[in-house]
């Protein structure tokens, strides 16, 4: 197995966080409020337990010290985090109001961008303490904040990429027919973690008609000699996601099948080439789904084009008709067209795709043929 990259420094987290807090001066914002999740875990390596309902709060803004308002018993594992150097730490004990704790470093007046999956609880707690005080999602107010991706985290991106490629490669051996979807995406997930993933978070494998479902939730239907299947598979690997799908067929493909797979396969193609800096993410999207529209097969296809990747494995940037943002180099994300028969069967392509100086670079490069499986 590949060596794992080097781990993120204190010098790498205040880096972020002073340029976190920079992107809300420069778009008129008092500074930003980071609770629990993936935004913590990206500004400052800190991870605090999954289901407390303690406040803890990252607070930051411009000509500010960052401060991370921790509630006191689970102090000392936030001292230890790697950003935590970079940072002042505020504790609160229980008994005590920790919205008072934390109001004395906000604006009273300001407007704050607030992580997206910020407890409703915790924010009216501070907004009780200063009504003055505005909010709005970081999704709307700084949406590209992880967008662009260092070197550092374009090589966890690249490994998590592999170690998928190298998943998919293997479950074209296993036997598919006479087995149930779930056992399926047991040997996905197996493989997954196999190939130096510490996180799956899904593992969709939709045999015959429900290939037709894109988010299928692999069930205890038994795939059939004939079936095509959509497989889509992910999760995280040194803190970073991967996210590929491939359409497999049990023997031989009807010609109307292939026919169906290879404009997908070309529309997938298309999304690809199009990617460079400057253009809009709706232009991947509208060269994926040109070609799936001269097909004659537009109506069936019912999602977007793709979406961004990184310490989540869905993320802005999104490849939609509407989305304006230009393409940066370092940005990663998905391009994935379908196709989806109802009652009848689906395909999928995807690959992650990162942007270059001059255009983009795929992250996976398994086959992208109809494979036969047994």
């Amino acid at each position: 197995m590949p060596t794992a990259p080097a781990p993120f420094t204190a010098d790498d987290y205040q880096a972020r966080m002073e340029r976190a807090a920079q992107a809300a001066a420069d778009a008129g914002l008092a500074g930003v409020l980071i609770a629990p999740g993936p935004d913590m875990v990206w500004l400052t390596g800190y991870r605090p337990p999954a289901e407390t309902e303690r406040l803890t709060m990252l607070v930051l803004a411009a000509g500010q010290e960052p401060v991370l308002v921790v509630p006191t018993l689970e102090a000392p594992d936030a001292e230890k985090a790697a950003g935590a150097p970079a940072l002042t730490l505020r504790d609160w004990t229980d008994g005590k109001d920790p919205y008072a704790v934390t109001a004395p470093l906000l604006d009273v007046d300001g407007r704050f961008g607030v992580s997206d999956n910020t407890w409703a609880l915790h924010l009216l707690g501070i907004q009780g303490q200063l009504p003055g005080t505005t909010y709005t999602p970081l999704t709307a107010c700084l949406p590209m904040l992880r967008g662009v991706k260092d070197a550092h985290e374009l090589e966890r991106l690249a490994a998590a990429g592999a170690a998928a490629d190298a998943t998919y490669e293997e479950i074209k051996k296993v036997r598919f027919a006479g087995r149930r979807e779930l056992e399926v995406a047991g040997d996905l997930a197996d493989l997954l973690r196999q190939f130096g993933h510490e996180q799956v978070d899904f593992t969709v494998v939709g045999s015959g008609p429900n290939g037709a479902n894109p988010h299928h939730e692999a069930g205890e239907r038994v795939i059939e000699h004939g079936d095509m299947i959509v497989l889509d598979f992910g999760g995280l690997m040194h803190g970073y996601g991967s996210d590929t799908s491939r359409t497999v067929h049990v023997g031989e493909p009807t010609d109307e099948e292939r026919k169906v797979h290879d404009i997908v396969r070309q529309a997938q193609e298309a999304g690809c080439a199009a990617v460079r800096p400057g253009i809009a993410c709706q232009e991947v999207d509208r060269a994926a789904r040109a070609v799936i529209d001269e097909a004659g097969y537009g109506e069936y296809f019912i999602h977007r084009t793709g979406h961004g990747i990184g310490v989540t494995t869905h993320e802005p940037p999104y490849m939609i008709e509407g989305e304006e943002q230009p393409l940066v180099p370092g940005m990663c994300f998905s391009v994935e067209p379908g196709i989806y028969l109802p009652g009848r069967f689906g395909v999928r392509i995807e690959d992650i795709v990162t942007v270059t100086q001059d255009g983009g670079r795929r992250l996976n490069a398994t086959d992208r043929e109809l494979a036969v499986v047994e």
